[in-house]
């Protein structure tokens, strides 16, 4: 119950960084704008930054035209906007953008002839338009910033895939480091089997060649002892030589081969968690990519 109750609380934390799906309406408000109020519409974008949706709002308007939107403190307007979803005609445009805790508010007024402006007792083919108009702009903000999102997600969970990858291409690192140094051990074992054989028969050699030697009176005969047995002297430092040298090798291999099997149980539990990670963020991943399907209808 204890695991049941941890893995809940694991899967709220995860998602809290998610914001919650929300819808995108447009509304008939008016707007207080100079000294006055003007007829207009209303709609808040969920999430999106003020200086991006200013952006974007200022080159739609002026997109088609060379007016241009023109600020003056928390209001804006722009004269001969070319706006085809609302009117074949230039129109003029008043809008205000409003920061709020969870998002973006757009009022705006459209005046399509000389204090004529779009409202409900103008004519309901030109609201819809205009509804629909500031709708779809609300709407494909939205969409950009939950693909920004997403994409942003999307990275997270390729580097915890990234990162999987890594650790078990070093965990087969590992593996075949034992691998490898257990060849090793059990070549320079056959080694040292060998040179101990030879160094018996290379002592035993010498042994006997030093008997010989010191019964013998021949001078010439003694000079060419000596100089065979310190061929074999040679031969003797050779060959323990290479006994310790295996030896080196196989404490060398055995080192090795306890540092890896050290590191496979910390490298296996690491694996296990950026799995946990990886299976969280798929969860995250897919819910920022049901956003996204969500907004593409509205």
């Amino acid at each position: 119950m204890k695991s049941i109750s941890t893995l809940v609380l694991l899967v709220i934390i995860s998602c809290m960084g998610i914001n919650a799906q929300k819808p995108i309406l447009v509304s008939e408000d008016s707007l207080s704008f100079g000294k006055g109020r003007l007829p207009g519409l209303t709609v808040i974008i969920p999430e999106v930054k003020y200086e991006q949706t200013l952006k974007v709002w200022t080159r739609n308007l002026q997109s088609g035209t060379k007016s241009k939107l023109v600020p003056e403190n928390d209001e804006m307007s722009i004269f001969g906007a070319k706006i085809k979803e609302i009117s074949p005609n230039p129109v003029n445009v008043y809008s205000k953008l409003m920061n709020l805790d969870s998002g973006i508010k757009i009022s705006v007024a459209f005046e399509i002839k000389k204090d004529q402006y779009i409202e409900r007792s103008s004519g309901e083919t030109d609201l819809t338009n205009a509804k629909k108009y500031l709708k779809e702009f609300a709407r494909i903000q939205y969409l950009d910033l939950a693909k920004d999102q997403a994409d942003a997600e999307d990275k997270k969970l390729r580097d915890l895939q990234g990162d999987l990858s890594s650790l078990g291409k070093e965990k087969s690192h590992f593996q075949k480091t034992i691998q490898s140094e257990n060849t090793t051990i059990v070549t320079e074992k056959d080694n040292i089997t060998i040179q101990n054989n030879e160094l018996a028969s290379v002592t035993a050699e010498i042994i006997e060649q030093n008997k010989q030697l010191s019964s013998t009176s021949d001078g010439a005969t003694k000079n060419a002892k000596t100089d065979y047995i310190n061929s074999l002297e040679k031969r003797k430092k050779k060959v323990q030589n290479s006994i310790e040298s295996s030896e080196n090798r196989i404490n060398k291999a055995n080192n090795e081969i306890d540092k890896a099997n050290a590191e496979i149980p910390r490298n296996d539990k690491t694996q296990e968690q950026v799995n946990d990670k990886i299976e969280k963020q798929q969860s995250v991943c897919q819910k920022f990519a049901d956003k996204i399907k969500t907004i593409k209808v509205y």
